[in-house]
């Protein structure tokens, strides 16, 4: 009888502690919910684990591989031994391409193959996807600098949905890691607030031209841009619980700077044309004696070289999970400066140069008041996928020697 009364003590505590445990888990993903830290998750009857791919998974596809980014990151994976699916509008464009091919000779272990495709024709990039394990979307069909906001939009987001289609038709992608922009992150704050992953540009609508709101894309471009980018997030990430065989991933620019590959990097009103700009005596925000900007802001910079390694590492972190985004800008405050301080330290930098542009200065001091912001760093990128960033004088002496090398200054 003793024996009997003892083995039910023992199953009364088991099940009082196996209840507690219970309780103790819904009670943490309720507090997670709260804070809004909970990611998306697979539907449970395709639930498929995911952990990052390696090389040896597979080749990873690129699209937008010739531009600015793009290039970078197809250097790194080839860096790392990938096989390397770049998708380009057209092969036969030496001037955008031939800097691509040539990497396949400068004895890196990985490859690169290019694919002809197009954002805005529907399955272009089926061949280019086929067999590949990871997808980084690098492309944008349509630029900021478009002619009306619905087509700032309309080129930002609607055409991200072919991508989409085409990652689920290969059924061999276990990440696609997307391209997106601080824009989808930041929106009006009070001088000096940090921004993190939690931000979102719809947070605080009323506070820049109106309501950031869907209604308003077709009169803003910069609500257009930025929810274009926001929404492109949330599509991909949506696409993947539904789906359940892969996740999606986001990287989140701030100012993009850096050594350029080729000429045509030099975009038009891109951050890396400003610092040639600067370095040709020309103020900030000014063309050829004529102002398109105004000349006063807080640069926030990351390097193009530690972008492309974060898309990489995105694709390859087994802390990455579907729904993460990562902001890559500033390291420390030592890569957050206003103009007039990155004309100082271009000179220090180039001092052979006579003349740098920065900002209008009265008496040694700035003649406006820049607002102190965006702030933000890339602690999360180098928290959670191991990102190791360059100094803001190598990133900076390397954009100035790119422009040199190429005869663009």
């Amino acid at each position: 009888m003793f024996e009997i009364n003892i083995i039910w003590v023992l199953l009364v505590v088991m099940a009082v502690v196996w209840v507690g445990l219970d309780f103790i888990q819904y009670m943490s993903k309720g507090i997670n919910q709260e804070k809004g830290e909970e990611r998306p998750s697979p539907q449970s009857d395709t639930e498929v684990s995911v952990t990052g791919i390696t090389k040896n998974d597979g080749p990873v596809a690129v699209t937008g591989a010739s531009g600015y980014i793009g290039s970078r990151v197809v250097e790194d994976l080839m860096q790392q031994g990938y096989e390397v699916h770049a998708c380009v509008r057209d092969k036969s464009n030496g001037k955008k391409v031939d800097h691509l091919l040539n990497l396949n000779g400068q004895g890196l272990e990985g490859s690169v193959q290019l694919f002809e495709a197009d954002l805005l024709d529907p399955g272009s990039y089926d061949q280019a996807f086929s067999g590949c394990a990871g997808v980084i979307h690098a492309g944008a069909a349509l630029g900021f600098n478009r002619e009306t906001p619905q087509e700032v939009y309309d080129g930002c987001f609607t055409q991200n949905e072919h991508v989409v289609e085409s990652v689920k038709k290969a059924g061999t992608v276990k990440r696609l890691v997307f391209t997106s922009s601080f824009a989808a992150v930041g929106h009006p704050r009070q001088e000096g607030y940090v921004f993190t992953e939690k931000d979102w540009c719809g947070d605080n609508v009323e506070g820049y031209r109106g309501a950031w709101t869907e209604e308003n894309i077709s009169k803003n471009r910069d609500i257009a841009y930025a929810m274009a980018k926001a929404n492109t997030e949330k599509m991909i990430y949506k696409a993947a619980e539904e789906d359940g065989s892969f996740e999606a991933v986001s990287i989140n620019p701030l100012h993009v700077v850096g050594p350029l590959m080729t000429e045509n990097h030099n975009q038009f009103f891109s951050w890396q044309f400003f610092i040639g700009q600067l370095l040709k005596g020309e103020d900030f925000g000014y063309i050829n004696g004529k102002q398109l900007r105004g000349s006063t802001m807080l640069w926030n910079m990351v390097d193009v070289r530690d972008v492309a390694r974060a898309h990489r590492l995105g694709t390859e972190s087994p802390n990455a999970k579907n729904g993460s985004r990562y902001i890559l800008s500033a390291t420390d405050r030592s890569g957050e400066m206003f103009t007039w301080e990155l004309q100082a330290k271009l000179k220090e930098l180039f001092p052979e140069i006579e003349n740098i542009g920065g900002e209008e200065m009265e008496e040694g001091q700035p003649k406006e008041k820049t607002y102190d912001s965006p702030r933000s760093y890339c602690s999360l990128a180098i928290e959670e996928l191991g990102l190791s960033t360059y100094s803001i004088e190598d990133t900076l002496k390397g954009t100035g020697d790119s422009y040199r090398a190429l005869d663009l200054l």
